[in-house]
């Protein structure tokens, strides 16, 4: 009899949510489940990040980072 493994769907600890309007236009982000902040560009993600003590080495780490509703270039509502 074999084993059968289960498939794993990694949950990153970084989420940003997809572009609110407003103005400027921005995302939220989320660090593990919580709603930490909102960015406006990548740069703010990566100092959330940090001010949350993660270090991000790849913004493209579907471990690290969930982009939901773009990319990370993604920053005005379609």
């Amino acid at each position: 009899m074999t084993e059968m493994s289960s498939p794993h769907i990694s949950s990153p600890r970084i989420m940003v949510l997809k572009v609110q309007p407003g103005t400027p236009p921005f995302r939220i982000v989320e660090i593990d489940g919580e709603m930490v902040a909102e960015a406006r560009g990548i740069t703010d993600v990566l100092q959330v990040a940090a001010v949350c003590g993660i270090t991000v080495r790849d913004l493209d780490d579907p471990d690290v980072v969930r982009w939901v509703g773009g990319d990370k270039f993604t920053w005005l509502p379609h």
